[in-house]
């Protein structure tokens, strides 16, 4: 009867609760605080139906349970649904006006970026049903409370007060963990499911005097929660996270590995060789060219050794966590041999005029290679494609996020350079003006005494944070070789870190991606696989050497456990926890591969500007001004889509390399045959010592 009674309540009460609420009404403003883009606001007031509402923003950012979005792009449509406790809900659209001329910019960039990444990014495993790719949880890892990536402190697990194996529920006691200043913390479940030990009780749990804790992944964690049925892990606003494998590093990975092996693995078998060929062994002077073996080698890496070694390596090893270094290393090794076949043909297909200029590098090879196989008009077509991606690249990717982000990282360092980005990009500007005007002999000679000095000054320093935490290298490279082979699901599982390491090995290094052959085609030589050889040395440098450095330091120091930090910043902090002056010298290596990669960039887009618009100076001229006008408003505006496309078009630029790669890799091979059968002969030109 009581039974009765309560059921009728209930119903009474619900009945009463519907018939008197109102209509779910929502109401939204718009607020754009400032000038710069991205922190656009949307704060919803919502009146009626029942309490408390749920937000689904389209915003992944914005958790369910927040009324407010920030952090928006102005200018892009955003949608909400609110729904309240009886299931009513209505859906809203906002847009944050724009109010500045960037804003207008990134906001009628962000859907070309969006259409862009859908074709770079896309999918083909999910697509084709082969590989799910959501993110799935088969247990809930429990935390130490008070932890922090940085903490100085000492957690033990006083008591359990739950039994191993036992079912608990979500805000359930668990256990008591107290701390070095004699505080104690009540751990809750943070999730419905069995439980499991991962410490014993008395036993510490994290120490961070203990070098071992500090570097190994999840050593804060004191307990697990395995669910009844594997979990979907969410993006606060409700999506499912998800680990694609995108197109493009199949595209980049997949030719790496062809060419790798149609070429008989010789990214090991000429390693010697090439560096033989650097040092200018082989050097001829009488040679056709323009600048030496060295000069050619070290343009192309200062294109390459940028931004995306300190901030690109940073965000991987956050998101990949240790094990993405292994793989980035692997993609490194590999993309060696796609470089030795793009500057092969670089040289081999090189145009050399009467004033001694010269051009090469894709739209040569790709124009006339396939011509030379009867596929002129498709030869045509990928050459053309090529040079337009290569100049949109170049005002951005090459110049413009440079400027930006070197400015960003100074002024972060030196206060007296805030809000003066105009005039840090006049004066870049100039110095990049000096050089860039001289032409390829001039940048040259530039890359060649600055890539050195840049080099060794993050290579020393980096060593030097290493050393300092020598006692760290057992826990390091196991956390490396454990988090490449067995990492927890949180990072994506195996296929979700080796995509991370690789993506980043193959944007940074940009093997495949056919820029350095033009560097590489200037070079002063007989014979057209001798700058392939060269050429594969780029890779290692960049990726085997200096992002696996950048990596390790992360690894050594621990940081690599800290999260919401930009990938600039991280590496910054790493190097500052071992010397407080180091973050400086940092800086100054940031502005040098910014410098570095913007002048080697200016020729790249330049020589693609020349096939497109004609080969006079005039023409070249007309270039160059334009590249220094870019750089001078990267550093004194964001354009975050804007540089988000051209960076993207920097990646689609290996679509009509790789095409014509594929097509000639038999060429290449006779020529490489060729070549061994000469040096094996002693009919190399040598150096007289």
């Amino acid at each position: 009867m009581t039974d009765i009674k309560n059921y009728i309540s209930i119903f009474l009460f619900l009945f009463s609760v519907t018939l008197f609420s109102q209509d779910l009404v929502v109401r939204g403003v718009t607020v754009n605080p400032s000038d710069n883009i991205n922190d656009g606001t949307i704060k919803l007031e919502v009146e009626g139906g029942i309490p408390p509402y749920t937000y689904k923003w389209s915003n992944q950012q914005t958790p369910q349970t927040a009324n407010t979005s920030v952090g928006l792009v102005e200018g892009i449509p955003y949608t909400v649904t609110v729904t309240d406790a009886a299931g009513a809900s209505v859906t809203k659209e906002f847009t944050v006006e724009t109010q500045s001329i960037p804003e207008v910019f990134n906001g009628n960039m962000a859907p070309a970026v969006s259409a862009l990444g859908s074709v770079l990014f896309w999918d083909p495993f999910e697509a084709t049903g082969i590989y799910d790719p959501v993110v799935y949880a088969d247990v809930k890892l429990v935390p130490t409370p008070g932890w922090s990536a940085t903490v100085e402190d000492r957690f033990v697990l006083k008591q359990w007060l739950a039994d191993e194996g036992a079912e608990v529920k979500k805000g359930q006691k668990i256990a008591l963990v107290s701390s070095s200043d004699g505080s104690v913390d009540t751990v809750m479940a943070l999730a419905n499911g069995k439980l499991k030990y991962l410490v014993g009780e008395g036993k510490v749990i994290y120490n961070s005097d203990n070098k071992e804790h500090v570097i190994e992944q999840g050593a804060h964690y004191l307990a697990e929660i395995e669910y009844d049925t594997p979990e979907i892990i969410r993006h606060p606003n409700g999506d499912p996270v998800t680990k694609n494998i995108p197109f493009i590093v199949i595209w980049l990975v997949l030719g790496a590995t062809f060419f790798t092996l149609r070429m008989g693995f010789i990214n090991i078998r000429g390693f010697r060789h090439s560096i033989s060929l650097a040092k200018g062994k082989y050097d001829d002077p009488d040679a056709p060219g323009q600048v030496t073996h060295f000069q050619a080698l070290a343009t192309a890496v200062s294109g390459t050794v940028g931004l995306g070694n300190i901030a690109g390596v940073a965000v991987a090893v956050s998101l990949g966590g240790a094990g993405a270094t292994f793989w980035m290393i692997v993609c490194g090794l590999l993309g060696m041999s796609s470089k030795f076949v793009e500057c092969t043909l670089g040289v081999k297909y090189r145009d050399i005029l009467p004033d001694g200029r010269v051009f090469g590098g894709p739209m040569n090879y790709l124009r006339y290679g396939l011509e030379k196989r009867n596929m002129k008009g498709f030869g045509k077509v990928l050459a053309g494609v090529f040079a337009v991606l290569a100049v949109g690249a170049s005002f951005g990717g090459g110049n413009m996020f440079q400027a930006n982000q070197s400015f960003e990282q100074l002024a972060g360092q030196f206060s007296m350079l805030e809000g003066n980005g105009f005039w840090f990009g006049i004066v870049t500007a100039i110095l990049v003006g000096v050089v860039i005007i001289g032409g390829i002999q001039s940048i040259a000679k530039v890359t060649g005494r600055v890539v050195p000095i840049m080099a060794s000054i993050y290579i020393l320093a980096a060593l030097a944070v290493i050393i300092v935490n020598i006692e760290n290298i057992g826990p390091a490279f196991t956390a490396i070789f454990e988090g490449a082979f067995s990492p927890s699901a949180l990072k994506g599982g195996v296929i979700g870190v080796l995509v991370v390491g690789f993506q980043r090995a193959a944007f940074s290094n940009e093997a495949g991606v056919g820029s350095a052959a033009i560097a590489h085609s200037t070079a002063k030589t007989n014979n057209p696989p001798s700058e392939g050889f060269v050429a594969l040395l780029e890779p290692f440098i960049d990726t085997v050497v200096v992002c696996t450095l950048t990596a390790l330091v992360l690894i050594f120091t621990g940081m690599h456990e800290v999260e919401g930090m930009a990938g600039a910043q991280l590496t910054s902090d790493a190097f500052g926890s071992v010397i407080s002056w180091f973050p400086y010298v940092l800086g100054i290596a940031v502005f040098l591969f910014a410098f570095s990669t913007m002048i080697s960039w200016s020729y790249y887009g330049m020589r693609a500007w020349t096939y497109l618009f004609g080969k006079s100076t005039r023409s070249e001229m007309i270039y160059k001004i334009l590249f220094l006008v870019f750089v001078v408003v990267g550093a004194s505006v964001s354009l975050g889509a804007v540089l988000d496309f051209s960076d993207m078009m920097i990646l689609a630029m290996s679509f009509p390399n790789i095409i014509g790669l594929y097509i000639m890799s038999g060429e290449v091979r006779n020529d490489l045959k060729e070549y061994w059968l000469k040096l094996k002969n002693n009919q190399l030109y040598t150096k007289k010592k």
